[in-house]
Parts: C-alpha cells; structure tokens; sequence
C-alpha cells in the first residue's frame, strides 16, 4: 500500500526520523491557515514549500494540466501559499510517471517551511533508500551523494557515486553500517554524526512498519549540519497490513484504480494491465504463466486476477464482473487448477456466473486442469453457453488468438 508524502513523513518522525515540517490542506483556506501557523515569528517574508500529494514520483518536473503549475513551487509569504494552492488544488497533475494513465487528481497539497535558510556550511541533497534484495534475501540501502534528480539517470552515467550495503536479517543494522553509509556519502563532522543516527532511525521504520520500500529523496543537509527528511515516499507490504491497523486505515483509495478496489474488497488479488485478454486464474504463478502464453499468441494481457485456491462460484462472479468492466477487453481466458477446488464446481460456478451476469459480448475461453478436470470441461461444453473448453495452456492461447483474429477482422 502507497502512502502520501505527508503520511509518510508523520509515520518515519515517530521513529525518531527528523522530517521538513509542514501541514496538509485541502483548500485554499486549509494552506492559509497552514502558512500562518509554520513559523513562530510569523509568515511575513518567509519561504514555503508547497507540493501536490499524489502517488507519483517527478512531481517536481510534473505540470498542472489546467493551470501550467509545477507539482511541486517555492513561494514567498501567505499570497504565495495563496496563489500555488489556487493552481494546484482540483488540478490534474502529469509527471512522467503517470502521464500515461491521464494524470492524477489533486485532492490535497503539504504547505512546508523552507530548508534553504542561511548558516555557515555548504547545503546538499543526498539520495537514500531501503527495500529488499529478493537475490539475496537481505534488505538493502542504497545511497547516493546525488539527490534530488532521477536516480535511475545517476546509476546509469554515474555508478561510482551509488552506494550499496546489505543487511543481515540474522543481525540487522549495525553501527559501522550507518557510518560506512554516511562516509560514502562525503558527510563529516556534525553531520557525519546525524546521518548515522539518521539512517538508524529510518531503518528501524521501515523494518516496524513491514515497509518493502522506503525512499528519501532528497536526503538534506541544511546549512547548520541537520540531516531532515525532505520527501519521503513509503510503500507498506500489503500482506502485514492487519498488524498495522493505523496505517491501513490512511489507504487513499482515491489514488487507486477504481477497479482495483472493487476487488480488494472481495479479496481478489487484481491489477489492470493495458491489454485486450481477460485472465482469470487461481495462483500468482500459474498468472504469470498464462500471461506469458497470451503475449505469445499476439494478445496482450489486460489484467492479473488471482480468485485465490477456493475459486467459488461467487468468486468467478466478481472476477467476471470486474474483468468485464475494461473496455479494452477483447477476450477472457479463465485457467483454472483444481487443487484444492474440484474442475467440476468451478466449472458449475462459471456456468452459474455467466447466466446470473448475462449479456457478456466477449468470447470466453477455459482451460481446467487437475480434478475431475474432464467432468468440468464436459460441463462448459454442454452448457449452451458461448464458452470455449481448451486442455491444455498452449491449446488455450491458441484460442485466444483465434478469437482476437476474429474481433479485429
């Protein structure tokens, strides 16, 4: 689950994490009150930060569809705050990351105080962030002493300035790590002793939070050695969320894709995908396996639906329902392995989901395996239904190709 930058920034400060201070709004009147309240001595001639809260990244370089605004303005005083919240509230902001799905809604903005004030040392951004190295089996922190821009252009033309280092889950992260980190970084002095301690907090979030990542970028070293949280992007694995009832219930389920949470709320694990094919299945693996076949028969795979090993009627259902409901969908393909569900019932719950739906226009094609995998296909042929049976996955996309064939035609 993704949280807004002024979530995360709230979940990493109770762990010690020091962060840019800053306030939510969700109107104009919400980021003049925010403006008004940062500073003790008063707004009058100070610096803020105003930023879109959307789930994307590049809000910086984004743009305000409507208005030509920046996701993300230093301004001067309340009339600044004024005039940047008047842009970007209600606003459709397009980065790179999201420009392809239309862009992004601005429901809220973060009004926070400015980190660029004057002091005696150099000011510097810095890149960090943890997540999980899957070939290793070790979490992984990865820094760089170049913030603030795209990290993935710093690995590929500069790779000598990002630094990596494992942690042992046996262990966790010791001292030296924090230091070997920060002295990669360049920091010294004061600020060589706040990054350590920095670092050591943020670890201990991201592992009490089950986060799979946890990015800050930019890392800032202001002018008096203050090592602070600038941004904060946390990612929280979906299958702890019931050990974190509190965060769970930050879910913005306005940044989501409409479809996506329908089937959250059926249990269904679904994400939508560009593509023309349908896929329902029971089993990450076997979904990916049967998205594969698709792109071999010339498809392209429209979503991933995983009803889960019991594969009920209902769940067919909801599955069909949702599927049914992208318009690029020009085919579904249901491969189904009776494991733990028998072929036969799945098959009754797709006849039974088909009458109760009725009105489907797309061709749908079947493929059972595993128990009374025969019964089940004897059931989807005699059904009268326009439903085609296939054995085997290649005899399946096969089908599909055919039937695509057709509805281009």
């Amino acid at each position: 689950m993704k949280l807004h930058e002024y979530q995360a920034k709230e979940i990493i400060k109770q762990f010690g994490v020091p962060i840019q201070d800053g306030k939510v709004a969700e109107t104009v009147e919400e980021a003049l009150a925010a403006a008004n309240s940062l500073y003790e001595d008063g707004p009058e001639g100070k610096f803020f930060v105003v930023k879109a809260q959307v789930h994307a990244g590049g809000r910086g370089k984004g743009t305000i569809k409507e208005t030509g605004a920046k996701g993300v303005m230093v301004v001067k005083g309340v009339e600044g705050v004024k005039e940047a919240a008047e842009k970007m509230l209600g606003g459709t902001l397009l980065t790179i990351q999201n420009q392809a799905t239309g862009g992004s809604k601005v429901h809220k903005i973060l009004i926070a105080r400015d980190m660029y004030y004057p002091g005696p040392s150099e000011r510097k951004e810095y890149y960090l962030s943890i997540t999980l190295d899957r070939e290793k089996g070790q979490d992984v922190i990865i820094a760089s002493s170049e913030g603030g821009v795209n990290i993935e252009e710093v690995a590929e033309k500069h790779p000598e300035k990002i630094v990596k280092e494992w942690i042992d889950p046996a262990v966790g992260l010791q001292a030296f790590q924090t230091r070997k980190v920060a002295y990669g970084l360049g920091l010294s002095g004061a600020a060589f002793k706040h990054g350590t301690r920095f670092l050591a907090a943020l670890y201990k979030a991201y592992k009490q939070t089950d986060a799979d990542m946890l990015e800050i970028n930019p890392m800032f070293k202001t002018a008096d050695d203050q090592i602070v949280a600038v941004d904060c992007k946390l990612s929280i694995d979906g299958n702890a969320l019931y050990r974190h009832k509190d965060i769970a219930a930050m879910r913005d389920t306005a940044e989501e894709d409409p479809l996506e949470v329908e089937a959250s709320k059926y249990k269904l694990n679904y994400i939508k995908l560009d593509g023309n094919v349908g896929c329902m299945v029971n089993g990450a693996g076997l979904a990916m396996a049967t998205m594969d076949m698709i792109k071999l028969s010339g498809g392209e795979p429209a979503n991933f639906l995983d009803v889960g090993g019991g594969a009920s009627a209902e769940t067919v259902e909801k599955g069909f329902r949702i599927i049914l409901k992208d318009p690029n969908v020009k085919a579904i393909l249901v491969n189904i392995f009776g494991g733990i569900v028998r072929c036969d019932r799945v098959a009754n719950g797709i006849v039974e989901a088909y009458k109760n739906i009725g009105n489907i226009s797309v061709p749908i094609i079947v493929r059972l395996q595993g128990t009374n995998a025969e019964l089940g296909a004897k059931i989807i042929d005699e059904s009268g239904l326009e439903v085609t049976s296939a054995i085997t996955l290649a005899e399946a996309a096969q089908k599909v190709k055919e039937v695509l064939a057709k509805t281009s035609a």
